[in-house]
């Protein structure tokens, strides 16, 4: 790159307005015998870029955004802005500047439309260029303001609003200015250090143009094949014109060959395109473009837990049932897991607050539709694996739902919700035990011996509860306390009308069978040849399972159920806020969405579905196995 003499390097720090370590420097030149020669000093800044500056200056006075950055896209050389994090940091400010200005210095009705017009501008601006700062701290409360009715009256803008916070920026801006618009020469050795930038800017440039090759290259082969797959089905259309038949065989190589390029080639011979529909199928959906997933809108959680503790029953309602929806409604995947991580991460139900009253305490409020939506709010954390995770951080929390089993109406919505929490929690042995304890088991026998009566939820998650109960060896001792009523409610359950209940009939009966006691009851009761009634039926699996009874007795995926939101008693009154616009408009928050990385659970190795269910399990997650 050539020498940097000394006079060079006193341009650079002059330029970059270090004065006294110039002052510094060509005093130990000169102490050292190598004096900088003088140089013509540089003219002063031209005109013309006086006005420019002048220009920028005055539209950003006047907050006139579309002169400023017609301006300064002109005037400010596009790599600085694009390179530069301070240029960068200044360029955001600056929008945020043209923003609010509507705000700061009203001048009538037409405002709205003018404030409208601005703030969809900063909307592009963050979407595009913005976008970069989104993973800085300093900057991401500013991604809200688009969204918030009155900026001026929240907390987080105030320094916005300040009479000092304008001219300071304006001296930023002028300082930047002066830089950028200098008329001085760029210093050689700086010249030099963009060469090196360049260098390495080219060499990226050629990586990328290789890349782009090689895909380029594959498009063409691909393009040729598609064309001769194109000919030759053309071939074929002709032949059975002429009433020759195309054979599967054919019909199957010409597929595997079109879609070799996307699949492994035993992958692509494995699937049966002979049957009528898979082959466009597939073609449409190698070419249809994944949607993106909109994130809803951050939520201010303080506000909403004071006002779940402390406003209205009406209001309790409402928040409860728009903070469930927003679960229970969001598209699974990347938008429901940042719900839910939303929750946890701002401890919506105060579960990390054991000392206090907690949202959960309002499952035993004396409102009954308060009960009811804080219980199906419960249910919905609880089908979901963070969800259940998140709710076992609150140890009072099986007991307060225990006691709601009680003391609810038979078959009401709550005790349902209720019961349904409970059977998904008892996925978690810690729970399996404490349930044992306060002796869930007995009161699920005695309400399932009178099962015609109960709603087909009811009885799901009650026989999926008991069965969960019953896998433990504590659970198999307390059904020892009273074998007999429990083979006999569990025997008549086999001949129940509703067949989604016999596999955890089947599993529980499987279960506490291996204890010798129950065994001796079960022969006393003749509970073979009971068995062996409902073997008759025509369902070979039942009676596989019912098999593997016979020889004992002779020896969790995330699930958003739909009967979460079923039967809503809460209907919004006329011009009453509810669901996502009540949150929206009265609840909005700054980032308080947290993405993080949902943790993979690969699940229990597989089980036979000859044999009975051995392993906890909730009745959702059942059925979508089978």
């Amino acid at each position: 790159m050539g020498t940097i003499l000394p006079h060079s390097a006193l341009h650079y720090l002059k330029f970059c307005e270090f004065e006294e370590t110039a002052k510094i420097f060509e005093k130990e030149c000169k102490s050292k015998g190598k004096p900088v020669p003088k140089t013509q000093s540089s003219p002063p800044a031209d005109s013309r870029s006086l006005i420019i500056q002048k220009d920028l200056i005055s539209s950003f006075e006047d907050g006139d955004m579309k002169v400023f950055f017609e301006l300064w896209a002109e005037h400010v050389p596009t790599d600085i802005r694009d390179s530069d994090p301070a240029v960068q940091k200044l360029e955001f400010y600056l929008h945020i500047h043209f923003v609010i200005y509507p705000l700061k210095n009203s001048l009538g009705r037409q405002d709205k439309a003018e404030l409208d017009e601005r703030i969809s501008h900063f909307r592009h601006y963050l979407e595009t260029r913005g976008a970069a700062l989104s993973q800085t701290t300093e900057f991401l409360p500013f991604y809200a303001l688009p969204f918030v009715p009155n900026p001026a009256a929240h907390p987080s803008f105030q320094e916005l609003f300040q009479d000092s916070w304008a001219p300071d920026l304006r001296k930023r801006l002028e300082k930047l200015l002066s830089l950028i618009l200098k008329a001085s020469a760029t210093p050689r050795l700086l010249t030099l250090y963009n060469l090196k930038q360049t260098q390495a800017q080219l060499a990226e440039a050629e990586k990328r143009a290789s890349c782009y090759m090689r895909r380029f290259s594959k498009m063409q082969a691909d393009y040729h094949n598609l064309i001769g797959v194109t000919a030759e089905l053309v071939d074929s259309l002709e032949a059975t014109v002429s009433g020759k038949m195309i054979s599967p065989e054919y019909l199957q190589g010409v597929c595997v060959r079109l879609f070799s390029g996307q699949m492994r080639q035993s992958a692509a011979q494995s699937i049966d395109f002979t049957r009528p529909g898979t082959a466009s199928s597939m073609l449409r959906a190698s070419i249809a473009a994944p949607k993106d997933v909109p994130l809803l809108p951050s939520l201010d959680y303080e506000k909403l837990k004071n006002d779940l503790m402390t406003g209205s029953d009406r209001l309790k309602a409402l928040l409860l049932q728009a903070l469930r929806w927003r679960l229970t409604r969001s598209l699974q995947g990347e938008q429901r897991d940042t719900v839910l991580q939303a929750y946890i991460s701002n401890d919506l139900l105060n579960c990390c607050h054991t000392k206090q009253k907690t949202v959960l305490h309002l499952v035993k409020s004396k409102n009954e539709i308060v009960r009811q939506y804080t219980a199906r709010l419960i249910n919905a954390f609880a089908s979901l694996s963070e969800g259940r995770m998140y709710l076992s951080q609150f140890p009072p929390l099986l007991k307060l739902l225990v006691d709601c089993l009680h003391t609810e109406e038979k078959d009401s919505v709550a005790r349902e919700n209720v019961l349904g929490a409970l059977q998904k929690l008892s996925l978690r042995r810690v729970h399996q035990s404490t349930l044992i304890r306060q002796g869930l088991i007995g009161w699920l026998v005695d309400e399932l011996q009178d099962s015609d009566s109960l709603s087909d939820y009811t009885l799901e998650y009650a026989v999926a509860l008991l069965m969960n109960l019953c896998l433990r060896t504590p659970g198999k001792r307390r059904c020892t306390e009273r074998a007999k009523h429990v083979l006999k409610v569990l025997t008549d359950l086999l001949g129940h009308e509703n067949h989604e209940i016999r596999p955890y009939v089947n599993g529980a009966l499987y279960s506490i069978l291996s204890v010798p006691t129950i065994r001796l009851e079960a022969k006393e009761m003749s509970m073979e040849e009971i068995l062996h009634c409902y073997t008759k039926e025509e369902n070979p699996e039942l009676n596989r399972q019912i098999e593997f009874i016979i020889k004992q007795l002779n020896s969790g995926e995330d699930v958003m159920e739909a009967d979460l939101d079923k039967e809503e008693v809460l209907q919004p009154q006329p011009k009453e806020l509810s669901g996502e616009n009540l949150l929206t408009s009265e609840y909005l928050g700054i980032m308080t969405n947290m993405v993080k990385e949902k943790r993979r659970w690969n699940g229990p190795s597989a089980q036979s579905t000859d044999e009975p269910l051995q392993r906890p399990v909730t009745p959702s997650s059942h059925r979508n196995t089978m």
